[in-house]
C-alpha cells in the first residue's frame, strides 16, 4: 500500500528537487498525479495518456528579457498554436525550481505577477468567448489568443490537492471544459473530483464554484480568498473579448 499523498508530497518537497536534474522533477510530478489519493481525475487521465506537455524552468519570479517567464510565454504560445483543441484532454504543465513560497499569499503574488508578465508580452488579441476582466464571471486567462484555466500548486498550499513538490502552473484549455459541459461529462467529473478532494482533506473546498457563478480567477492560486478579494491582474484596456461586448 502506498504512503498517503500528503506524506509523499512532504517527502518530495524536502528533497531539494529544485537543485536536481529535470528527470527527477518530472518523476516527482508524475508520481504525485498517479497516486491513488490524487483527486483530479482529469489530470490522471492526461498523464496516463502521456498527453501532458511538461516544462521545467528556473525562476517563477524571473521577468528579465529572455528569462524564465519569457521562455514560458514563448513555449506556451507555441503550444497554443499547435495543440489539438478538439481532441482529448491535454494539459501544459510548467514546473519552477524556485522560489518556494513560505505562505499561500506569497505564491499568489508570484502566480499573478507571472500571468501579468505573460499578458504584457503577448501581442495576440484576447481569446474569443471569454472575458478579459478578472472580476467577470466569464473570465479566463488568454495567451496567443487561446483561453486557459490556470491551476497553481506549491509545497505549502493549505489543501493537499493543491500541493506539489515545486511551484507549478498548469494551463488547461478552456475550450475542452466547455465541450465537456456541453456533452454532460464535465458535471460528472466535477462532482467526483469534489468528493475525492473532500475525502482527502476532510472538508469541502471553499474555493470551488460552478461555472458562471464567480470569476475562475479566484481559484487560480488555490488559497481561500476573502469575499472582497480583487484579482491583482490588469488586462490591456483594448483586451476586450466577445464575452464582454454589449
Amino acid at each position: 500500500m502506498s504512503d498517503p499523498l500528503e506524506e509523499l508530497l512532504e517527502e518530495r518537497a524536502a528533497e531539494d528537487l529544485g537543485d536536481g536534474p529535470r528527470s527527477d522533477i518530472v518523476d516527482a510530478i508524475e508520481e504525485m498525479v498517479a497516486h491513488p489519493e490524487f483527486p483530479c481525475l482529469g489530470a490522471r487521465s492526461v498523464f496516463r495518456r502521456d498527453a501532458a506537455t511538461l516544462v521545467v524552468l528556473d525562476d517563477l519570479s524571473d521577468t528579465t528579457p529572455g528569462g524564465s517567464l519569457d521562455t514560458l510565454g514563448a513555449t506556451l504560445a507555441q503550444y497554443a498554436n499547435e495543440v489539438d483543441a478538439d481532441g482529448d484532454l491535454v494539459s501544459f504543465v510548467a514546473c519552477f525550481r524556485g522560489p518556494v513560497p513560505e505562505q499561500e499569499c506569497d505564491f499568489e503574488a508570484l502566480l499573478w505577477n507571472a500571468l501579468q508578465h505573460l499578458h504584457d508580452n503577448d501581442d495576440a488579441p484576447w481569446a474569443d468567448g471569454v472575458a478579459a476582466d478578472p472580476e467577470n464571471p466569464h473570465f479566463a486567462f488568454s495567451v496567443a489568443g487561446t483561453a486557459f484555466f490556470v491551476v497553481g500548486l506549491h509545497p505549502n498550499a493549505s489543501r493537499v490537492a493543491r500541493r506539489a513538490p515545486l511551484p507549478t502552473l498548469v494551463f488547461n484549455l478552456h475550450s475542452q471544459f466547455e465541450r465537456m459541459r456541453a456533452d454532460g461529462r464535465y458535471q460528472r467529473m466535477r462532482d467526483t473530483i469534489r468528493r475525492r478532494d473532500a475525502e482527502l482533506q476532510g472538508s469541502l473546498n471553499p474555493m470551488v464554484s460552478d461555472h458562471g457563478q464567480s470569476s475562475e480567477a479566484r481559484q487560480y492560486a488555490g488559497r481561500a480568498v476573502p469575499p472582497d478579494w480583487t484579482p491583482p491582474f490588469e488586462p490591456d484596456p483594448d483586451a476586450v473579448s466577445a464575452a464582454e461586448q454589449p
